[in-house]
Order: C-alpha cells, then sequence, then structure tokens
C-alpha cells in the first residue's frame, strides 16, 4: 500500500500545543487531565526530561487565555477537552515563564534573569491591556524589580478581581546548570537568604495570599524537587502530584496508546514494520517509567516514541541509533552528584550498586534540600524523578526501584565509565573496544574482548582502589560490554531456575545475522586471598557447571534458533583478570 500523504506529521521536538493543533500534526489526546488538575490550585509537577512538560504547559496556556477565546473550537475541537470543556476556560490572565533558556554566565545571570521576568510582566499587562489601563500599567512597571512588579500586578490583580495564572516551565534548569557547572557555593547564593530566585518564589508565595483574584492558580515543572525545596523549604504553597496515581499517565504514552500509534501509521500506509515487532523493541528500550506507587501502569517515554516513528516513516527500518541523544541527562550535571574533590564518593558506590543489582527497595521522598542529597533514600529518589530509576513492585510497602528500559541501562553504564575517567582512575579506547565487540558478535572470537579489558586493568593503576568486591567487578565489566550496540545487557538474568551474572542476548531484531549471544558467570578472589591454581581452577569448574545449566534453558533455543549461545567462565583475584573459560551451546548438544 503507497504512503498516503493525509497521514499526520510526527511533531518530534515541538512543543507548541496550538501550532501542533492547527497543522493537524500528531496529538496524542491527554487533554481530559485537565479536569482533575482544576480540583488544586497551585500544582508541581516533575518528570524527566523530554517527557512532554513543555507541550502540558503550552496546552494550558492556550486553554486558559482569556485572550484565545475565540480560538477555543479550533485548538481543541475534536479533543476530551473540546467536548467537555470547564468553567474555567479562558477565564486567566497568563504568565507564562520559560527557564530552559539560561545559558549566561554566573556574573550575568540575576541581571538577565529580571530582564526576561520584566519582559514578560510587560508583554502580559499588553496583552490585556483591556483590564490593565496605561496608567495601571506604568503604575505596575514602575518598580526597578521582578518582585516589586509582580508584588503591585498582585495587588492589582487584587483589588479589581482579575485571576491570575501562572505558569513556569523547567523552573530548575538554570539552577541545576549552576550547581554542575559553578558549585555548591553558587548555588546556595541565589537559592537561600536573600538570594534573587528564592526572593522570587516568596514573591509568588505572597501573591496566593490575595482574596477575589490576585495569584489564583499556578502550574510549575522541572525535573527534581531540590530547587524547589530550597527556595520555599519546600513546596508548601501548593500540592506537589509527581507521585499521584491519577497523574500517572497524563505526560507519556501507555502501551495501548503506543500501539494505536504505530497501528494508525500502519493503516495510513507509512509504516510498514510489523507491529507487535516494532512494539517489542520499543517495550526494551523506551517503556518501564512508573511514577506513582499505587498503579501497575508502565509509560513510555513520550520524545522516545515520537523519535523512533519520526525515523521510521515513510516505511524505513527502525532507526540505526535507539538511543535519542536528547534524552540524555548530561553527565556534567550528575558530576557533582557522584565526586568530591576528583574521588568519587558514596552515591558513586550507591550507584553503582544499583546498576550490578538492577533494583533497590526506598521510600521516594518527595522533597529534600540539596544539603541532604548524602542521604541514600533522597539521591535513589533524585535517580527515580530524573528517570533513571523508576518503581518496578511494592515489595513490604516499599517501593521497588529499577532501571526502566536498555536506553536508561546504557546510559547508567556510561555514567560509571565518566566517573572512573573524570576522576582519571580508568579509561578504555572505546572505538578499539568496539571493534572487538563487533567481532565478538559477529565471529565468536569473544577472547581479544577479555583480553582488551584484562591488559587495560594491569596497565592503569587507579582502578585498583575501587575494584574491590564481587558486585563492584561485576558492575566494571557490565558498564564496559555495555558499549557494544550488538547486545541487549541484563544482569541477573534468570535461565533455567538460575540467575546468570550478565546475559549479552543478541540484538537480532536490529542485526538480524548476528550469529552470537553470550552468558558471563563471573567469580571473585579476594586480593588477600592466595592465588593458588586449584582454587583458580574449582572457581572455573563453578562457573562452567552454572553455565551449563543456563545454556540448557530452552527459551534460548526457541527464541534464537540460528544464534549459537557461548557461556564464559571469567575469574577475577581482586582487579586483576587471572583466568578464563568458555562453554558453548553447540558443544553442550
Amino acid at each position: 500500500m503507497p504512503p498516503n500523504s493525509s497521514y499526520p506529521r510526527i511533531p518530534y521536538g515541538e512543543a507548541d500545543f496550538k501550532r501542533i493543533r492547527l497543522n493537524r500534526w500528531l496529538y496524542v489526546d491527554k487533554t481530559r487531565f485537565v479536569h482533575a488538575l482544576e480540583e488544586e490550585g497551585y500544582v508541581f509537577l516533575i518528570r524527566p526530561r523530554r517527557f512532554g512538560k513543555s507541550c502540558w504547559v503550552s496546552l494550558l496556556a492556550n486553554y486558559y487565555d482569556r485572550k484565545r477565546a475565540d480560538e477555543f473550537e479550533t485548538i481543541f475541537g475534536g479533543t476530551d477537552l473540546g467536548r467537555q470543556p470547564t468553567q474555567n476556560r479562558h477565564r486567566y490572565v497568563i504568565l507564562r515563564f520559560n527557564f530552559s533558556a539560561f545559558k549566561t554566565a554566573l556574573e550575568t545571570l540575576e541581571h538577565y534573569f529580571e530582564e526576561y521576568c520584566q519582559l514578560i510582566i510587560r508583554s502580559t499587562l499588553e496583552r490585556n491591556a483591556d483590564l490593565f489601563p496605561e496608567a495601571a500599567r506604568q503604575h505596575i512597571r514602575a518598580s526597578s524589580s521582578v518582585n516589586g512588579q509582580l508584588n503591585e500586578l498582585f495587588v492589582y490583580a487584587g483589588e479589581h478581581g482579575i485571576p491570575l495564572y501562572v505558569l513556569i516551565d523547567e523552573y530548575d534548569n538554570f539552577a541545576n546548570t549552576v550547581l554542575a557547572y559553578h558549585g555548591d557555593e553558587a548555588y546556595q547564593a541565589f537559592t537561600h537568604g536573600g538570594g534573587f530566585y528564592r526572593n522570587f518564589f516568596a514573591t509568588l508565595k505572597d501573591g496566593t495570599g490575595h482574596s477575589d483574584g490576585g495569584l489564583e492558580r499556578m502550574f510549575i515543572t522541572g525535573v527534581s524537587p531540590i530547587t524547589m525545596d530550597d527556595v520555599t523549604s519546600g513546596f508548601n504553597i501548593g500540592r506537589n502530584i509527581s507521585l499521584e496515581p491519577e497523574f500517572n499517565d497524563m505526560l507519556g504514552f501507555t502501551e495501548e496508546e503506543t500501539r494505536e500509534l504505530l497501528e494508525m501509521y500502519r493503516d495510513h500506509g507509512a509504516f510498514d514494520q510489523e507491529v507487535e515487532a516494532a512494539l517489542d523493541v520499543m517495550r526494551e528500550w523506551y517503556n518501564g517509567y512508573r511514577f506513582a506507587k499505587s498503579t501497575e501502569d508502565d509509560i513510555y517515554n513520550t520524545d522516545m516514541v515520537l523519535y523512533y516513528l519520526k525515523a521510521s516513516i515513510p516505511n524505513r527500518s527502525m532507526p540505526d541509533e535507539l538511543i535519542d541523544t536528547n534524552v540524555r541527562v548530561d553527565y556534567g550535571k550528575l558530576r557533582h552528584l557522584l565526586t568530591v574533590n576528583r574521588q568519587l564518593n558514596g552515591n558513586f558506590d550507591l550507584l553503582r550498586h544499583i546498576i550490578g543489582q538492577e533494583q533497590v527497595n526506598t521510600p521516594i521522598q518527595l522533597s529534600f534540600p540539596l544539603n541532604q542529597l548524602d542521604r541514600r533514600e533522597n539521591f535513589l529518589s533524585l535517580l527515580h524523578y530524573f528517570g533513571l530509576l523508576s518503581i518496578r513492585a511494592m515489595e513490604r510497602g516499599m517501593p521497588q526501584l529499577g532501571i526502566p528500559n536498555q536506553t536508561v541501562k546504557r546510559l547508567m553504564y556510561g555514567y560509571l565509565r565518566d566517573a572512573y575517567d573524570d576522576v582519571g582512575v580508568f579509561s578504555v579506547d572505546v572505538y578499539t573496544f568496539f571493534c572487538l565487540a563487533q567481532e565478538m558478535a559477529y565471529d565468536g572470537t569473544w577472547q581479544p574482548v577479555l583480553d582488551f579489558l584484562r591488559d587495560a586493568l594491569a596497565e592503569q593503576t587507579g582502578i585498583r582502589d575501587y575494584m574491590d568486591g564481587e558486585k563492584v567487578v561485576h558492575g566494571f565489566v557490565a558498564a564496559h560490554l555495555s558499549l557494544s550496540q550488538y547486545f541487549l545487557l541484563h544482569s541477573e538474568y534468570e535461565l533455567n531456575k538460575g540467575y546468570a551474572d550478565l546475559y549479552l542476548e543478541p540484538f537480532v531484531a536490529q542485526y538480524s545475522d548476528m550469529q552470537f549471544g553470550y552468558v558471563l558467570e563471573l567469580k571473585y578472589l579476594k586480593r588477600s586471598e592466595s592465588l593458588d591454581e586449584s582454587i583458580v581452577a574449582d572457581k572455573v569448574q563453578e562457573a562452567g557447571l552454572q553455565l551449563r545449566g543456563y545454556l540448557a534453558d530452552p527459551s534460548l533455543r526457541r527464541r534464537y534458533p540460528s544464534v549459537r549461545h557461548i557461556g564464559l567462565a571469567v575469574v577475577f583475584h581482586g582487579w586483576e583478570l587471572v583466568a578464563y573459560q568458555a562453554i558453548d551451546d553447540a558443544a553442550e548438544d
């Protein structure tokens, strides 16, 4: 069936709700959530990067702005909200701030913040000149500071019964940038005491106290609660809905929504991949986000799904690179969490543990200040808000957090490698390792990969202080094997009623001519233990017995009949890789 030119364009990277609707681009209808939001006055929502936050803020602006009443049917016609609007539609004067664009130098940050916010106030007053006569506009803007202008605006709006709605998108973006690249002291300077950002939020809080108008509603988005806790001592002027079940899928796509998208483009003749096969890949790489404890529904990342569709339409194969670079949390913004004075800290150890175990039980904290980030539950909660960990289950009333998908898993392993490199203890020639991994996948030549790691460990002595313990070794090996794009990497993978340390599952959905998959069992001897040949041989034999059991799992042959699976018994003595041996599934027949 030839592609139909009438199929909706993919709005990848587009956050302007009005533009999406006017151009009849793809839109998955989430407008029904506006009804639930109206039950709250002041709302704070945390979601990971590229999850649809900005588009949602744009939706609210278009729906509530009193100056857009004539556009309601054009923009919202055919949506749930268009069919059943609320009484508050197009009722408000909208003050809309977007703090994602601040990339100015630290010394000019306050100046440009003031300049930007005053520009928003001026344009808002001019757009609503019928409510704010010239004299009122001049009086409000007479103050030299944004806080002074906001105070005057709130007083005037309260006295004249003018309802205001403040929208703030990416409230913490520049704060996180300052923290990452200028340190705690610079961050504290504008979020504490008389800092300009703290004063800004104090002014907003004061605005909520005006009756009969004033600041009636507020909606704020970000990627973490840290800055909000620091500038307001917790979001004590409203409700943080980030962990509430009724808003779990307000952003992101459900499994049903994702399948319907694939089927729609297939029916338009623009998507010729097999829907269930494509969904299997997308589920592995893009799904797995769950934000509320009392729900069992996983969510797909919005950006990732649109990225896949845009690369696949019209009638192309899946993207060569399944990880969209735009979803990456820049390592630079995590550096301050993992290192202190160029030394890896306790958070790094915790991250390393999580990646090895792939799950951890912890309460999720609704808010916490920066100075309490060294507490285990706060750091893990931050990883949850970043989308690096997600609720997988509830165990004895406690959330069990796990890595949601292959995309995040590879990003996490990348953070481990970056951290090792950042403090100068270990780095590898990525290109050489990638080439060796390619031969491992296609030719079955696995020895050069392990030899490469063995020699690198021997040469780079700095890593020795960190290679202490079986799980540490496990995470280190996995972090570097994850450099290969040919395998789906799994830790503690269940095979034949046992759990293999690492399974390098052949990614045949993308590399259909792959020949080999690998199951690894890692054995560890403490550095203090004797390196006796018989002890090493016993470890190799023990691993070999386990591997034979794993390779006998019928699911391997059933799922991958044309792939040979090789078991690798690998023994470490402290930081040294001292022995390895292969168990071939073909030889086991």
